[in-house]
């Protein structure tokens, strides 16, 4: 926006992007036919001129709402290095459960024009999935985590059983097949 012009953005456009954000993130995490354009502009309180200014296409504003949860997944896991391994993790599972809702909501709006392999994807696929990994090696160092499992095999079932269910309580299910499997990575002595 102002790169264009060579001006700063304006406070008020720069409020109008982040509630089109926030809004977007609720909208989409809803998921359904209601999850519209007209519906992230009417959740953030601005007309369809104004989501257009800021995100001119679709998979703009999808991209820019999955970078940005993927910046706040990230910054989670290491938010949590103070908590116990095993709560830290539950807790970032917790947060990707619901990056899961928000890029599903997405998707199913967006499926054939995003390109899951242009760059911006895969970096905060990357970035996600370091996070990931530094919480399981601190639940491996302190020895709260079985060491047999890789971030990216972690990742792997995370994601594999978001995408498994739909429907109203699909993240509470999620989330109690998501538990049972972090109590399985729990180090167990040989013998106990």
């Amino acid at each position: 926006m102002g790169a264009k012009t060579g001006r700063k953005p304006r406070a008020d456009g720069l409020r109008n992007r982040e509630k089109l954000l926030a809004a977007a993130r609720e909208v989409f995490s809803a998921g359904g036919p209601e999850a519209s354009l007209e519906a992230v502009a009417r959740c953030a309180g601005v007309g369809i001129g104004t989501l257009y200014r800021h995100f001119p296409t679709r998979e703009a504003l999808f991209q820019e709402v999955y970078v940005r949860e993927a910046d706040q997944l990230e910054a989670m896991a290491d938010s949590l290095s103070d908590l116990a391994a095993e709560a830290a993790l539950r807790t970032w599972m917790r947060g990707f459960i619901a990056m899961v809702a928000t890029k599903k909501g997405m998707l199913s709006a967006l499926e054939p024009a995003v390109d899951r392999h242009d760059q911006p994807y895969v970096d905060a696929a990357d970035r996600v999935r370091a996070a990931a990994g530094r919480l399981l090696a601190h639940g491996v160092a302190d020895g709260t985590f079985r060491d047999d499992v890789t971030p990216e095999e972690m990742i792997r079932v995370f994601v594999g059983l978001c995408n498994t269910r739909d429907g109203e309580d699909w993240r509470e299910a999620v989330t109690r097949m998501l538990d049972v499997f972090i109590d399985g990575m729990l180090h167990r002595p040989a013998g106990g």
